[in-house]
C-alpha cells in the first residue's frame, strides 16, 4: 500500500486518529502495549510473506524488477514501512513497502498479473493455516509448558498470527483501489479499457479511507475473518 501523501487521504487519516484516541484504544497504555507486543509477530510475519509472495510471483513470470529492487525474499527489513507500522499500532491502519512491477514484461499480462494479485493473499492464507496447524501440533504433543503463563502468551500470539493474516487476505481482496481485489477485478472485465478507470485508481486511497472512517470495510471485513477463523479452528480441533 502506498504512503498518504495525497492531502485528502491525510486529512482521512487525522480523522482516523482521533477517532482512534476517543474510541478509547489508550485508555489503559499498559494493556494496549502488551497487546502490541502480541500482534506485532503476526504484523512483521503476514506482511513480509505477502509482499514477499507477490515480488517472488512477478519475478518468476518474467519481471525482473522486484529482484532489482531487493523485494524478493522473506526479511522484513524489505517490506515494512516504519511510517506505516507506525500507524497500524497507534490508528488502526497502516501499510507496508508497496512491491513495483512492470506488468509489460509479463507473457501474458492480464493472466500474469492477476496471479501476481492473488498469489499475497493466497500466502496469507497459507501462513494462517499453518499457524493454526501449529497450535493443534502443540496441543497433540501436550507439551508442560503450555499449561504455563507464558504458554497460554505463545498460543494467543500463535492465535494472532493466524487472524492478522485473514485481516490482511480479507482486507486485501476488497475490490477498492489500490487493492488486489481491484486488480483481480480489473483483468477478469478487463477495466483498464472504460474511461472512468484512470479517475476511479488514481482516488483510489481517497476511497477506501472513506470506506474504513465510515465502517463499511469493517461490516464486510470482521464477519469474513470470523468465518474463516472459525473454519480453521473447527479443521483442526
Amino acid at each position: 500500500m502506498k504512503r498518504f501523501l495525497d492531502p485528502t487521504a491525510l486529512l482521512f487519516i487525522v480523522i482516523l486518529a482521533f477517532i482512534s484516541i476517543t474510541s478509547g484504544r489508550f485508555q489503559s497504555p499498559q494493556a494496549w502495549f502488551i497487546h502490541t507486543l502480541m500482534i506485532l509477530p503476526g504484523i512483521v510475519i503476514g506482511l513480509s510473506f505477502h509482499e514477499a509472495a507477490h515480488a517472488f510471483s512477478a519475478y518468476k513470470l518474467g519481471d525482473n524488477t522486484p529482484k532489482f529492487q531487493g523485494r524478493v525474499t522473506i526479511s522484513p527489513r524489505s517490506h515494512i514501512d516504519p511510517i506505516g507500522m507506525v500507524a497500524l499500532f497507534f490508528i488502526g491502519f497502516g501499510w507496508g513497502v508497496p512491491v513495483q512491477i512492470n506488468p509489460f514484461n509479463f507473457k501474458k499480462r492480464r493472466r500474469d498479473e492477476m496471479i501476481v494479485a492473488l498469489s499475497d493473499v493466497t500466502m496469507n492464507f497459507i501462513i494462517a493455516f499453518l499457524f493454526m496447524g501449529l497450535v493443534k501440533l502443540l496441543y497433540t504433543l501436550s507439551l508442560p509448558f503450555l499449561y504455563t503463563s507464558f504458554g497460554s502468551v505463545t498460543v494467543d500470539v500463535l492465535l494472532y498470527v493466524v487472524q492478522i493474516n485473514l485481516i490482511l487476505m480479507v482486507f486485501n481482496l476488497m475490490p477498492v483501489p489500490p487493492l488486489d481485489g481491484f486488480s483481480v477485478l480489473t483483468q477478469v472485465f478487463n477495466l483498464e479499457k472504460r474511461e472512468w478507470y484512470g479517475k476511479v485508481y488514481n482516488k483510489g486511497m481517497t476511497i477506501l479511507l472513506i470506506l474504513i472512517v465510515f465502517g463499511v470495510l469493517g461490516r464486510v471485513i470482521f464477519p469474513s475473518v470470523n468465518f474463516l477463523y472459525t473454519f480453521l479452528y473447527r479443521l483442526f480441533f
